[in-house]
Parts: structure tokens; C-alpha cells; sequence
């Protein structure tokens, strides 16, 4: 009668020389097998500790542009803690969504999801980001019945990755008062540079759209020369074109254009 006791089975297996093929292939075996289920077990239990980990960080970095504009400190101080009001926006219609919770809505997931997003043409699909979710969400601080501030979330390709940051706009939503980035994969030493604080500080004051009221905001090669323009890094030519690229994106008709033209009319 066929023993199926697995403690006997295991003890027969081990009991085998070391050298036979068997006892070689079945050891072998076993430790794959225990590893891989450690590193699923290890990878399960830690992705929401590292979730949350990025969430303060995405968080950490805005704050810390907000932090750096001239006056906003000062302005924080003045308003109360609900001045900052997030909210999330239809990129379509350009209008508020009011039954999408912004504390739990993410925006990398739903572009991710052909039910919350849509495929992007290759004409259309300046940033490279393949498919761009439905909604997202903005940050407006306010001061009394004005706009002091609007933040918005921008991701594009760059050189050797894709580059997601926080894009802040003064008031008069042509104004650029900071500009930041808390993940990317470019370059070190070179498209990196776009997280160094020397480079962060060119962005205030950008102005978004040229003579004809287009969006012509760009990072050239060399000094800018317009105000419309910011000064390019030396050898990081391609994560300049991709961020410029995105934010033109983001800034259009596809992005968050139809949103930020209600808006400066005052129908939202």
C-alpha cells in the first residue's frame, strides 16, 4: 500500500544520497519555491507601507513648493486650514465631479483602467503618456473670494522615464509660480537635475502662453530669452523637450485646457 504520508515521504527523500539526480532536483525545487513565496508574502505586506510612503512624499514635495513662493507663507498663515480646497475635475467637460472622493481617487489607476481613461492618439499625445484618466484632481487655495493659487498634477516621458510633478499657477492662471517634480528616472548628473531646488527656482514667473494668448511655455536650449521660456540643462537636452512636451499637454485641450478656461471665465 502507497505510503502518502508527507513527513515519511520527506524523510525517504532525504535520506537518499546527495548526489543522486532526484534529491538534486527536488532540493533545488523546494528552495525556489520557498523563496519565491517569500518575496510574494515580503512584496504583498509591504506595498501598502510603500504606498503610503509615496502618498507623503507626493505630498511633501508640493507642500515644500508651496512653502517656497514668494509670499505664500505669509498668505498660509492668513487663511484658515480649508482655504486649500482639493477637488476633482471632468477633463472633458472641464467641470468639477462631485460624486468621486479626492482623499481616495487615484489618477494613475484609473489611467491605467479603458473604463476611467481614454487611448490617446500619437497627434494628440504630446506627453507620451499612452492613455490619460478621465479625472484628476486640483488644489486651490483660496483667499477670501479670489484665487491665490492652483496646483495641478502633470506627468510626461522624459529621456528614460516618465516624470511626474506638480505644476502651480498664480491667479491669473497664466503665471507660473512653481514647478516640481517627485518621481523621475532621468539621467544623474544630468536630466536629473530637474529635482535640484537651482533649477525648480527658474519656474516662478514663467508666463504660460506667448503673444497670440497660445500656450508657448518652453525649456529651451541655453538662456531663455522670452518670458514664456526657461533655461535648458546642459546635456539633458531630450528631458527638456519632455517637459516641455508635457506640460503643453497638460495645459491643452486634452489636458486640463477646457477646465482652466471655465475657470478664468468664471462658470466654475
Amino acid at each position: 500500500m502507497a505510503d502518502f504520508n508527507p513527513i515519511s515521504w520527506w524523510r525517504k527523500i532525504l535520506a537518499r544520497p546527495n548526489d543522486t539526480l532526484s534529491k538534486t532536483l527536488f532540493v533545488a525545487f523546494s528552495v525556489a519555491f520557498v523563496s519565491a513565496v517569500i518575496v510574494s508574502v515580503t512584496a504583498v505586506t509591504l506595498r501598502p507601507l510603500q504606498e503610503a510612503n509615496l502618498l507623503r512624499q507626493r505630498q511633501a514635495q508640493m507642500d515644500a513648493m508651496i512653502s517656497r513662493l514668494p509670499g505664500m507663507a505669509d498668505l498660509l498663515r492668513e487663511v484658515d486650514g480649508d482655504a486649500l480646497d482639493v477637488r476633482v475635475v471632468d477633463l472633458n467637460a472641464g467641470t468639477f465631479v462631485f460624486d468621486v472622493d479626492p482623499a481616495t481617487y487615484d489618477q494613475r489607476v484609473a489611467a491605467n483602467d479603458p473604463e476611467q481613461s481614454i487611448a490617446l492618439s500619437a497627434e494628440k499625445d504630446a506627453a507620451g503618456i499612452g492613455r490619460r484618466a478621465n479625472y484628476a484632481p486640483v488644489y486651490m487655495l483660496r483667499k477670501g473670494d479670489g484665487l491665490s493659487l492652483l496646483v495641478l498634477p502633470v506627468h510626461g516621458i522624459g529621456y528614460q522615464s516618465t516624470m511626474y510633478g506638480y505644476l502651480a499657477l498664480e491667479g491669473n492662471l497664466n503665471t507660473i509660480a512653481g514647478l516640481t517634480f517627485f518621481e523621475q528616472g532621468e539621467t544623474p548628473g544630468l536630466g536629473a537635475k530637474i529635482v535640484e531646488p537651482s533649477w525648480e527656482a527658474l519656474w516662478p514667473g514663467t508666463q504660460l502662453a506667448g503673444p497670440d494668448g497660445k500656450i508657448w511655455v518652453e525649456v529651451v536650449r541655453g538662456e531663455a530669452r522670452e518670458p514664456y521660456q526657461v533655461d535648458g540643462i546642459s546635456g539633458a537636452t531630450r528631458t527638456g523637450n519632455g517637459v516641455t512636451n508635457l506640460l503643453r499637454f497638460w495645459l491643452g485641450e486634452d489636458g486640463f485646457g477646457p477646465f482652466l478656461g471655465l475657470l478664468r471665465s468664471g462658470e466654475v
